[in-house]
């Protein structure tokens, strides 16, 4: 039987790539992986977020991905500032522009582990929350 590893990247549909692009980089530091006609790559560690320009799906109130963040209160300041549409629920959730929901998660609340080269190449504190450090031991993988 295969196994689910993780995850490469995700893509997100958008009604325009430039702003798109102008969106997301105010709320993020990144790097731009590529370009292509339609679409743009934006490095997140050993992964990357597409940006695809066009399509024609519609906003989903229960549809949703999740992106691991190191500084959940300064993204917030950042949303805000951008006027990003907050939605309410348990955790924080933004809105794209393009009906994209995206739920913010801090990485030490997560229980997967960056290896320590991603974690020194993006300037992210390896710590865990001792839940998170227990659902790694769980699963045999001690942080």
């Amino acid at each position: 039987m295969t196994k689910l590893v993780g995850i490469n990247h995700v893509a997100l549909e958008v009604g325009d790539l430039d702003a798109a692009l102008a969106f997301y980089g105010r709320l993020f530091d990144f790097e731009l992986r590529g370009r292509a006609s339609q679409m743009a790559f934006i490095d997140m560690g050993d992964q990357f977020l597409a940006l695809a320009e066009g399509g024609s799906r519609r906003p989903d109130d229960k549809r949703h991905f999740g992106l691991v963040v190191d500084d959940l209160t300064g993204l917030r300041e950042r949303a805000e500032a951008a006027n990003a549409l907050i939605l309410d629920g348990p955790g924080f959730e933004i809105c794209d522009p393009w009906g994209n929901r995206i739920e913010m998660v801090e990485y030490r609340h997560i229980q997967f582990s960056k290896t320590k080269l991603i974690l020194r190449v993006l300037d992210v504190a390896s710590e865990k929350t001792e839940k998170a450090s227990e659902q790694l031991r769980q699963k045999g993988m001690d942080p």
